[in-house]
């Protein structure tokens, strides 16, 4: 290992960042997503915040809830590991100082209520009832995708098996391992769901499986039959969320000798009722409205929706706004089979890395940009976009909006070869990028998704490349340089 490789590895970083953020006492929690380590803080006013953007292994910061961050992937896992390890290394080696030990003329009060203040604030900044929305929704949805990607890539390959009619005495198991989590999606989200409003989690779970439950063909409401399954992740959603509801309210009156019995019986039983002869059609005809709303929008206005979808994802995602499709994804994939909305919105990143490379062939002096575009180029590749927009393309500004525009020229594509030749939908929710080439399925098959699929990659890496190469620059050329001052990550909330 080179000594510039041991001076930014991750025991080095982890080293460089704690101090940076106030030390150990001023962390609060240590979590990490794709490519964002996520610190919570007690006080951020003792946070460097210029100091740790200047870290030759921060690609960017992004504040919220908590401090993120960017590191891109793997670097990610490695240094929120050694940072774990330090932070509970110097805990551990740390005196314990006097409860009224005053410092720098600040009683311990003192200092405790302005650490509250400042939480306060940037609580009330970021917890906007909107933003609040989308952070339960994510927190319902997301841990459910490593689930999602594994089933739906074995469907992909149980599909194709069957096609080929290859292995045909395994593809009766490989279904059954691929549709087991789906048919009982609901139930999974219903748990989450209860989790996230402050209710009993397996409570959510019982009256979500209510809806995938054969027995419901039997129930006649206003003289027609339920159908299992319908409403499905929306009417999953609605039941735990009141199960949730009804079982906090009735608690708080119920004498603490008979909470036990009869506190999740009524719980159960008013929002199963309400599942049954309501939340089913009402979330049933929901869901059916908006499968064929996105059939009719990649059907009929497939290149202008493409065009939309496809250039203004990376400016949802910078904004958070990108979780209120979750829920969307997850009804087409319950309906359909495949969300057709994911592949269009995975130009985006085709557009990142067509302008990436556009950036390393007009900045071909400026050796920092390049290294930074080399070490991030084969995630973008895979579909984890954020190293090169906080790494490249965001930092340079024009760059980041010729990049959008390349995503537009690719979902423009895609919706285009919706209207004219055949749709293309994705099994699961989470990959992007060559990582979704498992998971495309589509109206006339497998061969002619991933034919239009891997075509709108094509194009959105040339589109980007080339207007990024003509126009993401001024008329002077490219800067000699990109000053590590000028590469901030606005606030944003993202997943990543």
């Amino acid at each position: 290992m080179s000594d510039r490789d041991a001076a930014s590895g991750p025991e080095a970083t982890a080293r460089a960042l704690l101090p940076l953020v106030g030390g150990q006492a001023n962390v609060t929690s240590i979590a990490n997503c794709i490519s964002r380590l996520r610190l919570g803080l007690a006080d951020r006013s003792l946070v460097r915040d210029q100091a740790i953007r200047d870290l030759p292994a921060v690609m960017g910061v992004v504040e919220d809830d908590t401090y993120q961050i960017v590191l891109g992937p793997k670097a990610v896992t490695e240094v929120a590991e050694a940072f774990e390890r330090l932070v509970e290394r110097e805990r551990a080696d740390a005196p314990a100082a006097p409860a009224d030990a005053p410092g720098d003329g600040d009683t311990a009060e003192v200092l405790a209520e302005r650490g509250a203040a400042i939480r306060a604030a940037n609580k009330r900044r970021n917890a906007t009832p909107f933003k609040l929305f989308l952070r339960r929704i994510a927190n319902i949805f997301v841990p459910l995708i490593p689930a999602l990607i594994a089933c739906g890539i074995i469907a992909g390959v149980t599909g194709l098996l069957r096609n080929l009619g290859w292995l045909e005495g395994a593809v009766p198991a490989l279904t059954a391992i691929s549709s087991g989590f789906m048919s009982l999606i609901t139930v999974f989200v219903g748990i989450n769901a209860a989790k996230e409003f402050g209710g009993t989690p397996v409570l959510g779970g019982a009256v979500a499986a209510i809806i995938p439950f054969a027995g419901v063909a039997d129930v006649q409401v206003f003289g027609t039959a339920l159908s299992p399954g319908q409403g499905g992740v929306l009417g999953a959603l609605g039941a735990a969320v009141l199960c949730a509801v009804v079982e906090r309210r009735v608690r708080r009156h119920m004498p603490g000798t008979l909470d036990v019995l009869l506190t999740p019986t009524i719980a159960v039983l008013v929002a199963g009722l309400a599942t049954v002869f309501g939340l089913m059609l009402a979330a049933g005809a929901l869901s059916e409205a908006i499968g064929a709303g996105a059939n009719w929008l990649l059907g009929q206005a497939g290149a202008a929706a493409g065009l939309v979808l496809g250039g203004l994802f990376l400016p949802l995602v910078m904004l958070g706004l990108h979780q209120a499709l979750i829920p969307i994804h997850t009804t087409l994939i319950d309906l359909e089979g495949y969300t057709t909305l994911l592949p269009v919105l995975s130009m985006a990143g085709a557009g990142q890395v067509g302008a990436a490379l556009a950036v390393y062939r007009r900045m071909r002096h400026d050796e920092g940009i390049r290294s930074t575009v080399r070490s991030a180029l084969p995630a973008g590749l895979l579909g984890v976009g954020e190293p090169l927009i906080y790494g490249v393309t965001l930092p340079l500004g024009r760059p980041f909006v010729t990049a959008c525009a390349g995503g537009a020229v690719g979902g423009a594509f895609v919706g285009l070869m919706g209207q004219l030749w055949a749709t293309t939908g994705s099994t699961a929710i989470g990959p992007s990028g060559w990582a979704l080439f498992p998971l495309v399925q589509g109206s006339a098959g497998i061969g002619p998704a991933v034919a239009v699929y891997g075509g709108g990659l094509l194009v959105g890496y040339v589109a980007g490349f080339v207007l990024t190469y003509l126009f993401g620059f001024p008329k002077g050329g490219p800067p000699a340089a990109v000053p590590r001052e000028a590469e901030q990550a606005p606030d944003a909330v993202s997943p990543g």
